[in-house]
């Protein structure tokens, strides 16, 4: 029975070690994250509640103990100058990372297949301006931008929602660029070329043949995208225009850390190693995709697979 290119991808992606374990890694990390209520319960704490009794005024706010003050009541310590549970505030910090990346990551995707399969597929004068449109905004200082935009927004916006919005809405000329190229090769194909003469619209033309061909290259930029953005939600917040307190993000934390890296090294090894092993997972999944949906790809191991099967000549079965 012939695997079609789905269930193909998926057994390839399986019999990967390294895409088995990047995808553990990541399906960790969002139990932990979707189960912080719970988590923190558990240990008795929350994210917000001050603890000034456990951590040393005379010496600027050094948390008490060693490792930060872990103990059985702080799983992880408390952050230094206030108190608060680490261990707490790297669970919900969690959450709001990884909800930002993936959000902007979703809008990014959707903005840059619809606008670079319309200046692909579309005629020449919308391609030019569409093109045209995509190189000014990658031209544009992304940062600079995001932290206009982000300093404008009244207040009482959703700081997170707000993240989402910036990063997607200027950063999706990458995947436009990408979805506009694969569209200008599939327009050359034999199959779009028989749906056209079939008296297919263009968009029935995008639906049925564009898009399906289209997913392999999206769905490995997206999983790129995403420790992409969780680095520029880490940016942002790490220059004070992210979440705002109390609300914990990863980037957050590292904002206030980088005072306290000599008297406890454990409040800034924290974030920025979840920061560093979600990245590294989330690359190495992405990685994992683009082999396992790359055509050429399949077409080496099936290559590999007829000539390990067929026998040297001379040989006897």
């Amino acid at each position: 029975m012939n695997d079609t290119p789905s269930t193909g991808a998926w057994r390839r992606l399986r019999t990967r070690p390294s895409a088995v374990v990047a995808a553990a890694v990541l399906a960790a990390l969002a139990l932990l994250a979707l189960g912080a209520p719970l988590l923190t319960a558990l240990e008795g704490q929350d994210p917000t509640t001050y603890h000034d009794q456990l951590v040393d005024s005379a010496r600027g706010g050094v948390p008490y103990g060693s490792f930060g003050g872990i103990s059985a009541d702080h799983w992880l310590g408390v952050e230094p100058g206030t108190g608060r549970d680490l261990f707490a505030r790297l669970l919900y910090g969690a959450r709001v990372s990884l909800l930002v990346a993936l959000g902007a990551t979703v809008v990014q995707v959707a903005l840059g297949v619809a606008i670079g399969l319309a200046a692909g597929a579309g005629g020449r004068l919308l391609d030019s301006v569409l093109s045209r449109f995509t190189d000014v905004l990658v031209a544009l200082p992304m940062l600079v931008f995001a932290v206009a935009l982000t300093a404008i927004v009244p207040a009482g916006f959703p700081r997170p929602l707000l993240l989402i919005l910036v990063i997607g809405l200027l950063n999706w000329g990458g995947t436009s660029r990408i979805v506009r190229a694969q569209t200008l090769s599939l327009r050359q194909r034999d199959h779009v070329a028989a749906a056209r003469l079939a008296g297919r619209t263009p968009t029935q033309i995008a639906r049925r043949e564009l898009l399906p061909a289209l997913a392999a290259p999206v769905l490995t930029y997206a999983a790129l995208l995403v420790p992409t953005n969780i680095v520029v939600e880490a940016s942002l917040s790490f220059l004070g225009i992210g979440v705002t307190p109390p609300t914990s993000s990863w980037g957050q934390l590292l904002s206030t850390a980088t005072t306290w890296f000599r008297a406890d090294p454990l409040y800034v090894l924290l974030p920025s190693g979840c920061l560093l092993v979600t990245v590294l997972a989330c690359t190495v999944l992405g990685d994992a995709v683009r082999t396992a949906l790359d055509p050429r790809e399949r077409s080496r191991l099936a290559v590999g697979t007829r000539a390990a099967a067929r026998p040297p000549k001379g040989a006897t079965r």
